[in-house]
């Protein structure tokens, strides 16, 4: 009979490696698992629900708000705010930091998210997902201000995702490899289905937006040329595959292998990714698995961020490939 490791027991299992511990992570992961399941289930219910489209309004950085967005946000505000393992959160819908009740015993732990990362694509049934990365408070204890986010990724005791698709699945990592479970719907609990992941070292996939090509520097559009050629000897070409859902060509990256790449250009000279909320906790989870993720020039983690919505550049997959790609920077200026 096939074993069945459910996320909270394998979290359990893991928790009892170290006495230390005091069951607030477990506390806190089991609720992250609950808000997803919600969130999917509302995803796959969302053109019956009238719940498609936007909201009529905008977020901080003047995109529309998708009714989704929305949704998924507040659902992870309700489950996660009152468990009493954390100090504040932090999303990219919202201009502040989402301070948790009076009512509520205030935690060490800092929660930053993407509540619905690809929600544009929702309408026309492409995969989405929420992205998610977890601090520690530093300093004192009650609530958390913003200087307390401005930790580098580096400093990170957990980092995950979970994708809305033909399943839903939970990826993550608390710096002890990374692991993926997948939704039993007929039980309702995510099941180990991915140990260890490991990405490729060289992948033979590149996923970019090359509507941007004119925008980008030498650099990246040489490097681009590179990747297309013809040597059987390097593994090219490569192959594009891009969605449009970062979740989605990351998540693809991760198990197939190759690299991702939302460079600097010349409208988004600082890039366009959030730091906190996107690069950050996918970089964590790259390099767990055995890949690289950087800025063009530097790691991805060692960045500290100076806002809540600090955006940075990203390329992130393969270790190799990521090299290769920061050769070109070297090479050409870029």
């Amino acid at each position: 009979m096939t074993e069945y490791i459910t996320l909270s027991r394998f979290i359990i299992e893991e928790q009892r490696k170290h006495p230390e511990a005091t069951g607030e992570f477990s506390s806190l992961f089991t609720d992250i698992a609950t808000a997803s399941k919600i969130v999917y289930r509302e995803v796959n219910r969302a053109g019956i629900a009238e719940i498609l489209g936007g909201t009529g309004s905008v977020n901080v950085f003047g995109e529309e708000v998708q009714k989704l967005d929305e949704f998924a946000l507040k659902t992870f505000i309700g489950v996660l705010s009152r468990g009493g393992y954390l100090a504040g959160m932090a999303s990219e819908e919202t201009a502040s930091v989402i301070k948790i009740p009076d009512d509520v015993p205030k935690g060490k732990y800092l929660f930053a998210f993407d509540p619905l990362d690809g929600s544009s694509n929702i309408d026309v049934n492409v995969s989405v997902g929420t992205i998610f990365g977890i601090w520690k408070k530093k300093d004192g204890d009650g609530d958390a201000t913003e200087e307390d986010f401005m930790q580098p990724g580096s400093e990170m005791v957990a980092a995950g995702y979970v994708i809305y698709g033909s399943s839903a699945m939970l990826v993550y990592t608390t710096g002890q490899g990374v692991h993926g479970f997948t939704l039993d719907p007929s039980v309702g609990e995510f099941i180990l289905s991915h140990h260890d992941i490991k990405i490729p070292e060289k992948g033979k996939i590149y996923s970019a937006n090359e509507g941007y090509y004119n925008r980008w520097s030498e650099a990246i559009r040489k490097f681009v040329e590179y990747i297309k050629e013809e040597d059987k000897g390097t593994g090219r070409p490569y192959s594009a595959r891009y969605i449009g859902s970062l979740v989605s060509d990351f998540h693809r990256n991760l198990l197939k292998g190759g690299i991702f790449f939302y460079p600097a250009d010349a409208k988004h000279p600082k890039g366009k990714l959030r730091l906190l909320y996107e690069a950050a906790p996918l970089s964590f989870i790259i390099e767990q698995a055995g890949g690289a993720a950087t800025d063009g020039r530097r790691r991805i983690l060692d960045i500290v961020p100076e806002s809540l919505h600090h955006r940075t550049p990203l390329v992130i997959g393969s270790k190799r490939d990521v090299e290769t790609f920061g050769e070109f920077m070297e090479k050409y200026g870029g």
